[in-house]
C-alpha cells in the first residue's frame, strides 16, 4: 500500500528561485547595424555630392526660390489643386453613390464616366477641353429640342486656359475618386448596416454616422495619394501656356539658360507642398483610426516629449548613484 504525500503547506512549499544573480543581456542584431552603416554611408555620399558639386548652382536656386514670379506660379498651382481637388472629390462622391445605387441607368452612366476618363491621358483631355470651341462655336442653356435659350455665349470666351485646366483636372480626378470612395464604402461590413436597419436608424444616419466614418479609414490613404498626384499633375497644364509653377520655371530658364537650377526650384516647392499634405494625412488618418485601435499611436511631438522625459529625467538619478 503506497503512502500518500501530505499536501504542501506554507512551511513545506518549495523556495522561490532567486533571479537577482542573473544578468540581463540585450539581444544583438549585427546585420541590422551593418545595414544601418551601409545606408548611412550612401546617404552621406549623396549629401556630399549635392553640397560639393558646383553644377547644382545652389546660389541660383536660392536666388529664384522666393522670386515673385515663382511665388505667383506657386499660388496658381495651389489654386488649381484646391479647386480641382474639391470639385473632383465632390463629383466622385456623387458618381460613387450612383455606382452603388439600384438604378441600372445611374450605374451605367457612372461606370461609363469612369471608363472614359480613366482610359484617356490627362494631356489629351486638357487639349480637348481647350479646343472645344473648334467643335462647338457656342455654348447655350435652354430647353432641349426647342429654340428656347436662357443663356448663350461663345465657347472660346467661356473656356479660357484656367477653365480648361480646372475642367480637365476635375473630371479626371472625379473618375479616380469615384472608385476610391466606392471601394471604401464597400469595405464596411454589411452586417453593420443590417443591424442599424433592424434598430430603426434612418438610412441617412446609417450612411453618415456608421458607414462613412469607417469607410474613411480605407478612403483616406488613397485619397491623399490622389491629391499629391494632383499637385504634381498640375505641371502638365504647361501645354495650355497657363502660368502655374512649372510653366513659370520654364519661361525663366528659357530666358536665362539656367535649366537645372530652375528645375530644382520647382522640385523643392513640390516637395514642400507634398510634405505638408503628408503631415495633414498623418493627423487626419490618426483621427479616423479611433474606432479601430484601442490606443492611438503617439504623434512625433509626443514621442519627442516622451523621449526627453524618460532620458533627461533619468540622468540625475544615475549621477546621484
Amino acid at each position: 500500500m503506497s503512502a500518500i504525500a501530505p499536501p504542501a503547506t506554507a512551511d513545506t512549499a518549495p523556495p522561490t528561485p532567486d533571479y537577482s544573480e542573473y544578468k540581463l543581456v540585450p539581444a544583438r542584431h549585427p546585420w541590422r547595424w551593418v545595414g544601418t552603416v551601409l545606408v548611412a554611408a550612401g546617404v552621406a555620399a549623396i549629401a556630399w555630392s549635392l553640397v560639393t558639386n558646383p553644377r547644382w548652382e545652389w546660389g541660383v536656386v536660392a536666388q529664384w526660390f522666393t522670386a515673385q514670379s515663382v511665388v505667383n506660379g506657386l499660388v496658381e498651382t495651389l489654386k488649381l489643386t484646391a479647386i480641382s481637388g474639391v470639385l473632383g472629390f465632390v463629383l466622385g462622391f456623387v458618381l460613387a453613390l450612383m455606382r452603388l445605387s439600384a438604378s441600372p441607368l445611374l450605374v451605367s452612366v457612372s461606370w461609363t464616366f469612369s471608363w472614359i476618363f480613366r482610359s484617356t491621358p490627362l494631356l489629351v483631355q486638357l487639349l480637348l477641353w481647350y479646343n472645344l470651341g473648334y467643335l462647338y462655336e457656342k455654348i447655350s442653356l435652354g430647353i432641349p429640342f426647342t429654340d428656347v435659350r436662357f443663356f448663350e455665349a461663345q465657347t472660346t470666351t467661356l473656356i479660357s486656359q484656367f477653365a480648361a485646366a480646372v475642367l480637365g483636372l476635375t473630371l479626371n480626378q472625379a473618375a479616380y475618386s469615384a472608385e476610391i470612395i466606392r471601394g471604401g464604402i464597400l469595405s464596411v461590413d454589411q452586417g453593420q448596416l443590417e443591424a442599424a436597419s433592424a434598430l430603426g436608424i434612418p438610412a441617412w444616419q446609417r450612411n453618415t454616422r456608421i458607414v462613412l466614418p469607417q469607410a474613411m479609414r480605407a478612403i483616406l490613404p488613397n485619397a491623399f495619394n490622389e491629391i499629391i498626384g494632383l499637385v504634381k499633375g498640375t505641371s502638365i497644364v504647361y501645354v495650355l501656356a497657363y502660368s502655374e509653377l512649372f510653366y513659370t520655371v520654364q519661361v525663366i530658364y528659357n530666358r536665362t539658360q539656367q535649366v537645372l537650377p530652375l528645375l530644382l526650384v520647382a522640385t523643392l516647392w513640390y516637395v514642400v507642398i507634398t510634405s505638408v499634405l503628408s503631415v495633414f494625412q498623418y493627423y487626419i488618418e490618426r483621427h479616423f483610426s479611433k474606432g479601430a485601435v484601442r490606443n492611438l499611436p503617439l504623434t512625433p511631438l509626443q514621442k519627442a516629449r516622451k523621449f526627453f522625459a524618460t532620458h533627461v529625467a533619468a540622468s540625475p538619478t544615475k549621477d546621484a548613484r
